[in-house]
């Protein structure tokens, strides 16, 4: 074992350019972090620090002559760009066929088993924004208490409803209904619970989202560090991603904020093992909202943090900072779903020697294997990195 102790983080949805095969989902150069850093100077130092802007030219970041980490970029092997996929894939297990998706609304008889199943109607039953759906319908939503339904470019089933018409509790169990209805071929990755508050005009949705993901076909990389006697710490959504599985803790978030305080909190309970953490704000608040000061922003308070962070770490501990996909903000392209890039690696420890190129990875099961190897494990996809982070 090279290190006691891996802290893995996946900042959502900070990609790091097209992929070769992005025109084929409509997200022909979008570019997430290159065009936040076009669109204002970002201050990353810790980042830099670390490499991030060796992996590619990044506007008004300069690249350092010896990073701290090692660095490159991952592809994503499997079809799709939604969060399931990109965390499955992390942890090793590859999706020959993507997620269904319904750009125009799921079937009918669908929609028609679920009011069956929930006793009344529902209203929507369209690809929207998460947002503007609320301000289109909330106001009938408050009417007839019926719930929204909406999906957008992404397998996601999605449920609004304000606290005051459905209680979040019973929503949680509309979404548990819909769960269990969307089998295949409608085995779609995400039913999301989204409540919200507010009058007409100024509806606004509230941290109490959840995300009923689809069982993992196999055992991921969590499952397998587990049951090998690892301790495995998830943190955010990690949870709900893998439902569960592979977890001997975990505790849940709704911000960067608190996934920051949570991951120091962690270091200071285990000792060894894989910690897992989530960093939700970037796609869910900034890069859906096409928000790019918001997600600039929240990427200068994350590296502000990161120096806290690379001082609690020990020599016996490796840092590996990615993504899961892309969700571009840049308002040139109108696309408020999530974008087919490339994500970020930085591998930093305090006892192995940054400054390597890793290259492109072929896939971001790269990452989960490099982890497996670490604690004595083989995954079935994916090439490690471990031998490239020499221990000095």
């Amino acid at each position: 074992m090279a290190f006691a102790r891996v802290v893995l983080i996946v900042l959502d949805s900070v990609g790091i350019g097209a992929m070769p095969d992005a025109a084929e989902y409509g997200d022909a150069g979008r570019d997430t972090l290159g065009h936040l850093a076009a669109a204002r100077p970002l201050k990353l130092p810790n980042l830099v620090q670390l490499g991030l802007a060796n992996i590619r030219p990044l506007a008004h970041l300069e690249p350092v002559e010896q990073p701290a980490a090692c660095y490159g970029k991952a592809a994503i092997a499997s079809p799709g760009k939604d969060t399931t996929t990109g965390h499955w894939e992390l942890a090793g297990l590859y999706l020959p066929q993507p997620f269904p998706t319904y750009p125009q609304g799921f079937p009918r008889e669908l929609i028609a088993r679920f009011e069956k199943a929930i006793g009344r109607k529902t209203l929507g039953n369209v690809a929207a924004s998460g947002t503007e759906i609320i301000k289109q319908l909330g106001e009938e939503h408050l009417r007839t208490g019926f719930p929204i339904i909406y999906t957008s470019a992404d397998s996601v089933f999605q449920i609004a409803a304000h606290e005051k018409v459905i209680p979040v509790p019973e929503l949680y169990r509309l979404c548990e209904t819909a769960r269990g209805l969307l089998q295949p071929p409608h085995h779609v990755s995400r039913v999301i619970a989204r409540p919200f508050v507010g009058r007409p005009g100024n509806f606004r949705r509230t941290a109490r989202r959840r995300d009923y993901a689809i069982p993992p076909p196999q055992d991921t990389l969590l499952d397998r560090l587990l049951t090998r006697g690892v301790f495995t710490y998830g943190i955010g959504k990690i949870h709900d991603i893998y439902c569960g599985r592979g977890l001997a803790h975990y505790v849940e978030t709704k911000s960067n904020a608190k996934g920051m305080e949570k991951i120091l909190a962690a270091l200071g309970r285990v000792r060894h093992g894989l910690i897992m953490a989530n960093l939700v704000d970037f796609d869910m608040l900034y890069g859906h909202r096409k928000d790019v000061e918001g997600y600039a922003r929240a990427l200068e308070q994350v590296d502000t943090w990161l120096a806290k962070l690379l001082r609690r770490l020990r020599a016996s501990d490796l840092l590996l900072l990615t993504a899961d996909h892309g969700c571009d903000p840049d308002a040139a392209n109108p696309s408020t779903d999530h974008s087919r890039e490339y994500v970020p690696i930085l591998a930093y420890s305090p006892s192995a020697r940054g400054g390597v190129n890793l290259g492109v990875r072929k896939t971001l099961a790269d990452i989960g294997q490099t982890v497996a190897e670490n604690f004595g494990l083989t995954l079935p996809f994916g090439t490690s990195f471990l031998s490239a982070l020499k221990v000095a």
